[in-house]
């Protein structure tokens, strides 16, 4: 099979995967305790309003038909209107969705600064000193949950050193990256440890390979060896291991946005979901899923470009 022919293939598997997306988003949102009219009408909620606004909502109508309309509605880019902030969800959407986005991007950038050098430093240093404290500082963190790294992020560079803002997004574009600094630090420290045990075995691997040894037999510098043999092979299992974790990182955001209080849709995911405002609900899904889908994609695609076998 060619590359593009494999390209193909894989853009033509994310219609189905999207198919069974919006089957499990319906089902899974109205598995979730209480009903939107009682969350909506509050405590002193009668019988007679619940049903009155079951009714407006549709949410009287067999489950077959509420789907249909779902479908229908996602289909035609209309996510529906939210049944607690009463606007479009998709507009919410768009206005939160940039923070989550460029909060991704941060902490993927900053594990992959840390995590490259380091395992490549790791692995040239096996089992001395510099290896050692790099595996053992990066496994401290990796064993902390997010949300206490960000606590401990607060603490120290916020509350006592004044260097950071307690939480917040900022205005223009530098004080969103000062705003979002922590938040993606946060993130990226445990992304980073897993990356760096994964790329420094795979480091190991391809330097005691058969053909590196022919290549310093040859008489090659060792700074074309690490750049054109180590380094590509090395990174193609590293390359699968950061886009899975990056499907971490956007679950791990849902708590990391709560605690530094970034208005981005993670945390809007839970609010929403506290409310049981289902449209919402059903769109921030459906959002998400389809960006780990195009990570995915993208994913194989730069595999395949990196290593053309991988499309056989």
């Amino acid at each position: 099979m060619s590359e593009f022919a494999y390209i193909v293939k894989r853009i033509l598997l994310i219609i189905p995967t999207l198919l069974v997306i919006l089957v499990v988003t319906f089902a899974i949102v109205r598995l979730l305790p209480g009903d939107p009219a009682s969350a909506m009408i509050g405590d002193r909620s009668t019988e007679a309003d619940v049903v009155r606004i079951n009714a407006q909502l549709g949410l009287d109508k067999p489950l077959p038909v509420q789907f249909f309309f779902f479908a229908r509605q996602v289909l035609a880019g209309n996510l529906g209107n939210s049944y607690v902030l009463h606007s479009p969800v998709t507009r919410v959407i768009a206005e939160r969705l940039p923070v989550s986005l460029m909060l991704t991007a941060m902490a993927g950038l900053f594990a992959l600064l840390m995590a490259i050098p380091l395992a490549f430093v790791a692995a040239l240093k096996r089992n001395g000193a510099a290896d050692m404290t790099i595996r053992g500082s990066f496994q401290v963190t990796l064993s902390m949950p997010s949300f206490y790294i960000g606590l401990v992020l607060l603490t120290v560079f916020s509350a006592h050193l004044h260097w950071f803002p307690v939480g917040g997004y900022g205005d223009s574009f530098v004080d969103r990256l000062y705003h979002l600094f922590l938040p993606s630090m946060t993130l990226a420290l445990s992304l980073a440890a897993v990356l760096i045990n994964n790329l420094r075995t795979s480091i190991i691997a391809v330097l005691d390979a058969e053909y590196i040894t022919f290549a310093r037999a040859k008489g090659l510098k060792g700074g074309v060896i690490m750049l054109r043999h180590v380094m590509r092979n090395s990174l193609i299992p590293t390359v699968s291991l950061f886009a899975l974790n990056i499907g971490t990182i956007i679950g791990s955001a849902v708590i990391t946005e709560t605690v530094f209080a970034v208005p981005g849709i993670c945390r809007l995911m839970v609010d929403s979901i506290f409310s049981r405002d289902y449209p919402m609900v059903q769109g921030l899904v459906i959002v998400l899923s389809v960006l780990v889908s195009l990570i995915f994609l993208v994913t194989d695609i730069v595999q395949v470009m990196i290593d053309p076998r991988r499309a056989r």
